[in-house]
């Protein structure tokens, strides 16, 4: 089997709630989306999706992800889609670094593995546990008033685990995790995620101001380094996220004992290849993870949800559904949030059929 074609396409995802607000006053409404299909001639077709968290988030944007597809496209034409590691291998070396740009092909080329072999993404990924797994929901930034507000309105849509983005200033963040937490119930999860917005010695103080609520802290700051002196002088359990990128990255954090839990994005290191090495790592050191995406729709929501089906449910802390915060569905057959819960499809591949009405003409056809 080979790749003969490549189209890019490029779609707006709006969300339900007008806005997406986290630390630094930063703020998405429309977010900027991008599917790849890859043609074979064996007449089967993959698809995969990036969607970058706006440029100001990590080294990543979206006219960046088409770009960097159109400069890696024409070496993949011939090759064989089934052989990730000579995927990753041609692509890490035709471009070094964009680990975004290289998600959705590698993604699409799952879909066409599973598809060839008539088996869902999960089971090549070493089979599902359970019938499903439970999901976070993250509270956009705002007052702390209207932030505890959000939490009833959330569990009653099945959520159990809540994100909440701070990252602001100490004293309204501190008021924040306070008022969140006073919502909570027995078995609920609270998480301040700060998306590196704190420096050193504001998280520290953060830190200190919640350290007897239950609450854990999330990417406090930009550098790892600084992420870690805030998790030794706190005795809150802690997450990292930003700061972890690749296999090497998550072996310093293990060796320095620097978090209790990863967020492990699936574009951020590179796609699902990658993201199952990391996966199937922290399983063997004992490392819990939410397991996500930068941000995305109905091919990037299949995507996690296989990767998370597949995981120790031991290990697996949360995962999300993108697809149920944006108005627009770009794919049909993937999988829908159940009382606060999601399951991986049991068709071949992802499981998805993009709406080609939806996706439109592609804006990057290589052959």
């Amino acid at each position: 089997m080979r790749i003969i074609g490549i189209n890019v396409f490029r779609v707006d995802l709006p969300l339900h709630e007008g806005s997406y607000k986290w630390s630094g006053g930063r703020s998405v409404e429309v977010f900027d989306s991008t599917v790849v299909e890859l043609q074979t001639d064996a007449g089967i077709s993959g698809f995969g999706e990036v969607c970058p968290l706006g440029p100001a988030y990590l080294p990543a944007y979206a006219a960046g992800a088409r770009t960097g597809i159109s400069e890696l496209a024409p070496h993949l034409i011939g090759v064989d889609p089934t052989e990730l590691g000579l995927v990753n291998q041609l692509m890490d070396q035709s471009l070094r670094g964009h680990p975004y740009v290289k998600s959705g092909l590698d993604m699409a080329c799952w879909d066409i593995l599973g598809k060839a072999f008539g088996q869902p993404i999960t089971t090549l990924m070493g089979g599902s546990y359970g019938e499903d797994f439970a999901l976070y929901r993250a509270i956009s930034q705002d007052t702390p008033e209207r932030m505890a507000a959000n939490v009833g309105k959330y569990r009653a849509e099945g959520y159990t685990k809540f994100q909440l983005k701070s990252g602001s200033d100490v004293e309204t963040d501190i008021a924040r995790i306070h008022a969140v937490a006073a919502e909570l119930r027995p078995g609920d999860v609270l998480v301040a995620d700060a998306n590196c917005g704190w420096t050193q010695h504001q998280a520290m103080c953060v830190a200190a101001g919640v350290r007897n609520v239950n609450v854990y802290i999330e990417q406090p700051c930009l550098s790892y380094e600084e992420c870690l002196v805030v998790r030794r002088h706190t005795n809150r359990p802690f997450i990292l996220d930003e700061v972890i990128d690749d296999l090497k990255s998550v072996v310093r954090g293990y060796g320095d004992q620097a978090m209790d839990v990863i967020n492990l994005k699936i574009s951020k290191v590179g796609g699902l290849t990658k993201a199952r090495q990391i996966r199937d790592l922290c399983v063997s050191l004992g490392i819990a993870m939410t397991i996500e995406d930068t941000w995305g729709g109905d091919i990037v929501t299949a995507a996690i949800a296989h990767l998370a089906h597949s995981t120790p449910p031991e290990y697996l802390f949360s995962a999300t559904d993108f697809n149920s915060y944006v108005t627009v569905s770009i794919a049909t057959g993937a999988p829908e949030r159940r009382n606060g819960r999601l399951a991986a499809s049991l068709k071949p591949g992802l499981g998805v059929e993009p709406r080609r009405e939806v996706l439109g003409e592609p804006v990057l056809a290589v052959r």
